[in-house]
């Protein structure tokens, strides 16, 4: 067996990314290694069940006692990511779509790591997932190895001219010519002006220039993502030798366990499953919108109603709560009524399901084209789909027995594969052989 490592995860402070990294130690541990997880400090205590070792931290800025799902799901509402606005034309969506990025988020969370860094046992390797924002300097300056995780759809990881731009929704089997529209709409002078003061930054903290309009070096990392083979990207490019692809990343929550609710045990209707994960639950008059619409169907739905949970009911043909053990639901449902979340379209995959996929806004838009795309269901309008369309979705997909077969096949090969236990394998062989990834 190799020598442990002690491995440092720092992951942004949201729900899915969080999971997506807690898959991945779950692997690493398993594998004899060290995990830490750099986390907000309103985690504490949330993470160690499952064997990491929470590294905490504290955001002056953020609300003291909010749940962590209320806070990320509020932020991204706050400053427009999700929302019906993402819904219009593409033209529309490449306006509104400025990158997340910026300076001043940069420095905060520079200046809440560095000294983080600066306080604990050094660190073997770093896992960092930041995607949404770019290169940390005190994390590029700090000396070790660094594994990028994608927790997103890979457009977010390759932006590349051969497919579809990032969080455009844009279809892979449309005139590439729309792509590029898209594509210079988004590039303006507004990005253009973020990204020099990026760079500027990244630069007076001692590090190398970032090459145009990028922000995050490409060829000094290794790069993981989470992402099904039957969905993927590959058939249009391939992956650089520096960027590995695995099925998912999907914990296994051995410490849950879920039983069908008495109240829909003994209802006749196959099983749905409905989540908009905790970004979508904070927008309430839209989730109780979507739920009377299903509640009009002959089918039971088990619902993870989100951090606004209190603010409504559910109607009789439907059990929620909060939060669900979505791990422990995926297997029991038919059908799977999703905001395209990367880590549902990956989880969902793994259990054999079709999906309805009503996304809010960034990669959920090209997660729902790419399932449409394939075939694996069916892409509806988040906040315009009508009572008719929602409801002829998901019956046409709970009856659609080829399309079933097929998934089943493909949750078949997936869990036989069972690509993410080559991970610790692959980091090791990255820190002892890194000549084999970058030059």
């Amino acid at each position: 067996m190799p020598t442990p490592l002690d491995i440092l995860f720092i992951p942004v402070d949201g729900i899915g990314h969080v999971n997506a990294c807690l898959g991945l130690a779950e692997v690493l541990i398993q594998a004899g290694h060290t995990v830490s997880v750099a986390i907000n400090d309103q985690w504490k205590g949330r993470l160690t069940k499952y064997g990491v070792n929470e590294v905490l931290y504290t955001d002056q800025d953020r609300p003291k006692g909010m749940e962590p799902a209320a806070y990320h799901g509020e932020m991204l509402f706050k400053h427009g990511h999700i929302g019906s606005h993402v819904h219009g034309s593409p033209t529309e969506v490449a306006k509104m779509c400025k990158s997340m990025r910026g300076v001043e988020r940069l420095t905060k969370v520079d200046n809440d790591i560095a000294p983080l860094l600066a306080s604990i046992p050094r660190p073997d390797v770093i896992v960092l997932d930041q995607c949404s924002m770019g290169t940390l300097p005190c994390v590029h300056n700090y000396g070790v190895p660094i594994v990028w995780l994608c927790a997103s759809n890979p457009l977010f990881l390759l932006d590349d001219d051969r497919t579809p731009p990032i969080a455009s929704g844009l279809s892979a089997l449309t005139d590439p010519s729309e792509w590029k529209k898209f594509r210079d709409v988004r590039d303006n002078a507004t990005d253009s002006q973020t990204w020099i003061k990026y760079n500027d930054y990244m630069v007076s903290k001692g590090c190398p220039p970032l090459q145009e309009n990028k922000f995050v070096y490409m060829d000094k990392y290794l790069f993981i993502y989470g992402y099904p083979l039957e969905l993927d990207y590959i058939d249009m490019r391939p992956l650089p030798r520096n960027v590995v692809r695995f099925d998912n990343l999907k914990r296994t929550e051995k410490h849950s366990t879920f039983e069908i609710p008495v109240q829909l045990r003994d209802r006749p209707g196959k099983l749905v499953y409905f989540s908009m994960g905790s970004i979508g639950g904070v927008v309430v008059e839209n989730m109780k919108r979507l739920i009377d619409i299903m509640s009009k169907s002959k089918n039971r739905f088990i619902v993870s109603k989100g951090p606004k949970h209190t603010e409504y009911e559910l109607p009789d043909n439907m059990w929620g709560e909060a939060t669900v053990p979505q791990i422990q639901v995926l297997p029991l449902v038919d059908l799977v009524v999703t905001h395209g979340g990367n880590n549902t379209i990956t989880e969902t995959f793994y259990f054999g399901k079709p999906m309805v996929v009503l996304p809010l806004g960034g990669d959920q838009c090209d997660n729902a084209q790419r399932i449409q795309d394939k075939g694996f269901g069916i892409r509806l309008d988040t906040y315009k789909c009508t009572e008719s369309e929602l409801l002829t979705a998901i019956e046409s997909l709970l009856n659609n027995n080829e399309l079933n077969q097929k998934l089943q096949k493909i949750s078949s090969r997936i869990q036989s594969d069972n690509s993410i236990a080559k991970l610790p394998q692959i980091i090791e062989d990255f820190i002892q052989h890194k000549e084999k990834y970058i030059e």
